[in-house]
């Protein structure tokens, strides 16, 4: 099917466009280390014909037979000018050098974000590369991928120490996040002090907040796709730091007569050294570690092989009492495959796992828990002619989930042993999508991808009378399980529940002259796995579900419209953006629901609506001694949810109420100031409306007791979270031609000391009786100090 797919498309391509053309194809590389550049423009000088390298450098220009000029450029790199007739098909690889005027202290482009792209269809993506990210302030020295893209427009947090991040007024499992394809389930170590990505290791970063791309499915809010290095196929080098808390060492070479190259980065913490010196802590451990391995191999001019992956893991002793390890462990290996001049494709088969253990020596509990998938996925790039590129492939999943096995640690333990249904599901997709330039000013990029999940079977699914595994008591006001009728019992070749669903993706970009332009998108997405949580921000106990018999998947759909703008040559540029994003069955918790080692889910939860609106601002200045950007946003997130079949009020009454996401302000200052050839400067001033909470408004006594009342879900906010963080680079030797390259850096961060409440918690003075509420902070100031080296 496969084969007659490609024949149908070549086919189509040849009897439409019968003018003589050729095709010049091949790879961009960087010439220091041999990394293939995503984004590099190739074009012919005086045409609009023109592409860019995909995420292995590969790209494909079509053309009618003539003489012309190739360029290729790339932010702070050299371009590159080549006279070619084009008379014949041909095969041209360039490598490109970094540019010199980055020598002169007065220009530095090549530590910012990627310029405003006006011709592109693409919108809502921001992209950020590993210099920018090492350059900005970091708690405890340590430069941190996720707290990074949270100083762009439209994304935040649940405060700190928090894991995951929100996008546009989405929860943190909406976000797929990929690092080299393999999904990574959760992203931080120390419950979200730092994240589980290893700068040193990174070769890009995009965050795609809409105007999804028609090859990702899986989640309604997000994609943050990151790609790891190759590995250095030129020499031998190694990198790494040194820091307060933890240190990382990364070592990069050439392979097989440098037809191949390896990466390996491994990162580890001594924060446990200093638990010792806290009383409250003693005999406590507390540290994390993580590796980074990537290798490949070009078989021919045609052929590339690359096998990666990653480990990591936390781990927590707490005095004895408790103790905690997490973690994720993903693996890709990968084909690149270059059919002809404008056939490209990628086969990839992907592992990927997250795993928890917690100990409770206190009651003799021992709880283990796991997700993991096999994806197997293969993507195709056509680049048909000068005027459209076409995309399509296929992909499955095959998910197991295990929510959970407990059992005691010793004879004695008051536990009982129980072990909850383990879950399977499988997820495909088919898609295709094409980029089309209409006319000189007018480009399209659309597309449809087919998704249809099963949740598999191999297991017994209670059944309910009604159907209704929760009920409204309408005598005491609450919901409670639904009355239980028996068993079904599906075997493994059985599907549970089957979803089809069909996603269209279209973005449209005018260009108004040659630096602005404007941008219009569509998205429809679904999202088939959940992440169980009636916390505000991700933890390691999270339970990830299935969609099934009583969970439907959610569905968003998503509409944006910009104004892109580069001003005096590109030196400055503008990003105002708008979006109305809505979102059906959302899994909503009734009061009090217990989570937890429950193997019933359904009879926890209502099914809502969330809605999500904003405006995005961004400014950036891309040259100078003095880069960087200001991000404005103000949005709006809420979530309605009524009783359904299962009558009774719902949640808050049926009302719309705010989102624990809903930030109406975020303001977010990043600035990186090139003072000399020995120091760099770089500050985040952040500022941003309190998170949405539930308190107590009242109260009443009952028999001698306090018993409080609250208000509506959401309905108050904590004080507003604002900080700012500075740091400060030494190069002790700047010379470039020095082996030995070394960097101090020195950071504080919350220079203020603002004591950012994480929550607030409400209680009754036990000598007074005076109700008291206490504020949580988790940071105050904290300076740090980090040597950074390569060799």
């Amino acid at each position: 099917m496969k084969h007659v797919f490609l024949v149908i498309i070549l086919g189509l391509s040849q009897f439409i466009f019968s003018q003589e053309t050729h095709t010049i194809r091949g790879t961009v590389k960087d010439f220091s280390n041999g990394e293939t550049v995503f984004g590099a423009s190739v074009f012919l000088k005086g045409t609009t014909i023109g592409t860019t390298t995909n995420e292995y450098g590969f790209y494909s220009i079509t053309a009618p037979k003539d003489s012309y000029t190739l360029i290729i450029s790339y932010v702070g790199f050299e371009d590159i000018f080549k006279e070619i007739n084009l008379n014949t098909d041909q095969t041209l690889n360039f490598e490109i050098k970094e540019s010199e005027t980055l020598l002169d202290e007065v220009i530095i482009n090549a530590d910012e974000p990627e310029r405003v792209n006006i011709k592109k269809p693409q919108m809502s993506v921001s992209k950020l590369n590993s210099t920018t990210i090492k350059k900005m302030p970091a708690v405890l020295g340590e430069v941190d991928v996720i707290k990074s893209i949270q100083m762009l427009p439209g994304v935040t947090n649940s405060g700190e120490g928090s894991a995951g991040f929100n996008v546009r007024g989405g929860a943190a499992d909406q976000n797929l996040v990929l690092l080299d394809e393999a999904i990574i389930y959760n992203t931080s170590h120390f419950f979200g002090f730092f994240s589980v990505f290893n700068t040193d290791a990174i070769k890009d970063i995009k965050l795609y907040k809409g105007d999804i791309p028609a090859k990702f499915g899986g989640r309604v809010s997000s994609v943050l796709d990151i790609r790891q290095k190759d590995g250095n196929s030129k020499k031998f080098t190694l990198n790494g730091g040194i820091g307060l808390i933890s240190s990382r060492l990364a070592a990069e070479a050439p392979l097989f007569k440098k037809k191949g190259s390896f990466l390996i980065a491994g990162r580890t913490s001594y924060a446990h050294l200093f638990m010792p010196l806290i009383e409250a802590v003693e005999d406590s451990k507390l540290s994390f570690y993580d590796i980074n391995l990537k290798t490949n191999y070009e078989i021919n001019e045609n052929n590339r092989v690359y096998l990666s992956g990653y480990f990591g893991r936390d781990i927590f002793d707490i005095s004895s009492l408790i103790k905690n390890q997490y973690g994720n462990t993903s693996a890709n290996l990968r084909w690149n495959h270059v059919y002809n001049d404008k056939l490209f494709s990628n086969l990839s088969l992907i592992y990927s796992k997250y795993d928890y253990q917690i100990i409770l020596d206190f009651i003799q509990l021992d709880w283990v828990a796991d997700i993991n998938n096999y994806n197997l996925k293969y993507d195709l790039g056509y680049y048909i002619n000068e005027k459209i590129k076409l995309d399509f492939g296929v992909s499955g999943i095959l998910y197991n989930l295990n929510p959970g096995e407990i059992k005691p640690t010793d004879e004695t333990s008051p536990i009982n042993y129980l072990k909850l249904e383990q879950k399977r599901a499988f997820e495909s997709g088919v898609y295709v999508s094409a980029e089309h330039k209409i006319t000189d000013k007018l480009t399209a990029q659309y597309g449809l991808r087919y998704s249809r999940f099963s949740r598999l079977g191999g297991q017994y699914i209670t059944t309910y009378i009604d159907d209704q595994p929760l009920v409204y008591n309408s005598l005491i006001g609450i919901y409670e399980e639904g009355e239980e009728n028996g068993e079904t019992f599906y075997e493994k070749s059985e599907s549970i529940k089957t979803f089809n669903n069909l996603e269209p993706r279209l973005g449209l970009s005018y260009q108004l002259n040659d630096f602005s332009s404007v941008k219009a998108s569509y998205t429809r997405t679904s999202q088939y796995l959940h992440l169980l949580s009636n916390t505000a921000s991700v933890t390691p106990l999270d339970v990830w579900t299935p969609s099934g018999k009583y969970i439907k998947p959610q569905q968003a759909n998503q509409y944006a419209i910009g104004y892109y703008r580069n001003i005096n040559d590109s030196k400055y540029s503008i990003e105002l953006e708008t979006y109305y994003k809505t979102t059906d069955n959302r899994i909503d918790y009734v009061d009090g629901s217990d989570l937890i080692g429950n193997n019933n889910i359904e009879t926890e939860i209502l099914n809502g609506e969330a809605r999500a609106y904003g405006l995005e601002v961004m400014l950036r200045k891309n040259e100078g001694k003095l880069t960087g950007w200001l991000a404005y946003t103000w949005s709006k997130s809420e979530q309605k949810t009524t009783g359904g079949k299962a009558g009774g009020p719902g949640i808050n009454n049926g009302k719309w109420y705010n989102t624990p996401y809903d930030r109406t302000h975020d303001v977010s200052l990043t600035g990186i100031y090139n003072f000399s050839k020995k120091w760099d400067f770089s500050a985040n001033l952040v500022y941003q409306t309190g998170r949405p909470v539930t308190y107590p408004n009242s109260q009443y006594i009952y028999e001698d007791l306090s018993i409080a009342s609250y208000s509506g879900r959401n309905e108050s906010r904590l004080p507003a979270y604002h900080r700012l963080d500075l740091s400060a680079t030494y190069i002790p030797n700047s010379n470039i031609d020095k082996r030995w390259k070394g960097e101090w850096v020195f950071g504080i961060y919350n220079l203020y000391n603002r004591k950012n409440a994480a929550s607030i918690s409400f209680n009754q003075n036990e000598d007074t009786g005076v109700n008291e509420a206490t504020r949580t902070a988790i940071f105050g100031i904290i300076p740090s100090v980090t040597y950074n080296f390569k060799f």
